[in-house]
């Protein structure tokens, strides 16, 4: 019994020939090659490439997502330097203000010193011409007086004399 005898007797059970079976099987293998090289690439390298732009697309998007965080991180940056300037302008407005503040109040009490040292100078000039004035007048009394009781005409270093006088003895009494 040979390999044919039972390839017969195999063929005969299974009902399928040998060489049919092992053609089939070549041509399923020239097939398949055949479908590799005109299909198979063609397909997996646009799967590839569709695969390539969607981790590009996801790339992108991630890298657009992160300059995104970044800017807005700057942007959030900026505006609390923003807000520490304004607050930095206020307190040297406010300081600006206080100062001229001071030196208005300065400049005021200044004038206001002036004003009264004058007011005062005034006042001591007037009291001055006023006590010439009624020691004018007294003297001139004082003579009218001393002429009326002597009966004789006094000169007038003898009048500024008593007037003198008198108005020392005043002066004392009080």
């Amino acid at each position: 019994m040979g390999l044919l005898s039972m390839l017969d007797k195999f063929e005969n059970f299974v009902g399928v020939n040998f060489w049919t079976m092992i053609f089939a099987w070549i041509n399923l293998l020239i097939l398949y090659l055949f479908l590799k090289k005109l299909l198979f690439k063609p397909l997996k390298n646009m799967i590839d490439s569709r695969q390539k732009e969607i981790d590009d697309m996801y790339s992108e998007a991630e890298s657009s997502r992160k300059g995104a965080e970044a800017l807005k991180s700057e942007y959030e940056e900026k505006i609390s330097r923003a807000g520490e300037e304004s607050e930095q302008i206020l307190r040297t407005a406010l300081r600006r203000a206080q100062l001229k503040e001071e030196e208005i109040l300065r400049e005021a009490n200044e004038k206001a010193s002036r004003t009264l040292e004058r007011a005062e100078e005034q006042i001591a000039q007037e009291k001055k011409r006023a006590v010439n004035d009624i020691k004018n007048e007294v003297s001139s009394l004082a003579i009218d007086i001393a002429a009326a009781v002597i009966g004789r005409d006094v000169s007038e270093s003898e009048h500024e004399e008593l007037i003198n006088e008198f108005i020392e003895n005043i002066g004392e009494e009080k």
